[in-house]
């Protein structure tokens, strides 16, 4: 199946001079979905993960269904102050200033191997900081893997694991 035929383009959204990829075009049709979680079910496998972390928020809407799957459990990555009890920060710089990541400070048992999970990869700030803030809670992160990866950005080149990602767009 050709997954990129299920990824509509939207010029100048968010602001003008953007291409955006849009997933929900993908996520309606239930075979497209289907198959986008069964190609990243095998990408995720072969790192032999113990749990799988998801992004906030389209993360989960991929990482979910691989995660059953696979027989998996969770970790959920969020902005700050939207996890409840103990958790772990971890602040990264972004083009226009910083943020903040967080995850329960109980959600991976140390040395406990994570595979990353989320819908786009672009400059790769947001997933390195994903992965650093789950090596300070003690995860070994094994790779990461994308339904898209927007090659023209080098996102890849700043992560630090093994990247799988489905679909890539060079412009």
């Amino acid at each position: 199946m050709d997954l990129k035929a299920h990824i509509r383009g939207v010029p100048d959204f968010p602001k003008k001079g953007i291409y955006f990829y849009d997933v929900a075009s993908l996520l309606k049709s239930g075979p497209a979905f289907t198959e986008t979680t069964r190609r990243l079910v095998e990408a995720v496998r072969v790192h032999e993960p113990q749990a799988l972390a998801v992004i906030e928020s389209r993360g989960f809407l991929f990482g979910a269904p691989v995660a059953a799957a696979l027989g998996l459990g969770l970790v959920l990555v969020r902005k700050r102050g939207k996890l409840p009890g103990d958790v772990v920060a971890h602040a990264y710089d972004l083009e226009y200033g910083t943020d903040t990541l967080e995850v329960q400070a109980d959600a991976v048992a140390p040395g406990q191997r994570v595979v990353l999970v989320d819908d786009v990869l672009a400059t790769g700030g947001t997933a390195q900081a994903a992965v650093d803030l789950l090596h300070k809670v003690g995860a070994k992160v094994a790779g990461a893997a994308f339904l898209i990866e927007l090659r023209f950005l080098k996102g890849r080149g700043r992560l630090h694991v093994p990247v799988d990602s489905l679909l890539a767009y060079d412009e």
